[in-house]
């Protein structure tokens, strides 16, 4: 019981809030000030759009070379396989191509003399 009692007494000490039906430009605040405001706040866009531009640039130069890298990666890989692919062909027709003994040895398969 004592709860409820100080949560009515709470309530009843709070003082009203007056709402004003006015909207628009405050009384007491000058001009000047606010040219300032605007000032400060266009400088402060025009900073974060050089710096968002400047993100987008390393973006896009990260990206490239990230495309110029796996397109070297892409070409490597076509051209070892355009290799083994002719050393099949070589091998299936009875004849032993130049560097598949040294790549055997590599891997081990083979064993020096």
């Amino acid at each position: 019981m004592d709860y409820e009692e100080l949560t009515v007494v709470e309530e009843q000490n709070q003082p009203e809030r007056k709402e004003s039906g006015k909207r628009g430009r405050k009384p007491g605040r000058k001009a000047s000030t606010e040219k300032i405001d605007m000032k400060a706040k266009l400088e402060r866009s025009r900073q974060s759009a050089r710096e968002c531009r400047a993100r987008k640039k390393l973006r896009y130069q990260y990206l490239e070379e990230l495309v110029s890298d796996r397109e070297k990666a892409v070409f490597e890989l076509r051209r070892e396989l355009e290799k083994l692919h002719y050393w099949a062909l070589e091998v299936d027709a009875g004849r032993f191509p130049e560097g598949l003994q040294q790549l055997l040895e590599e891997l081990g398969a083979l064993k020096q003399e």
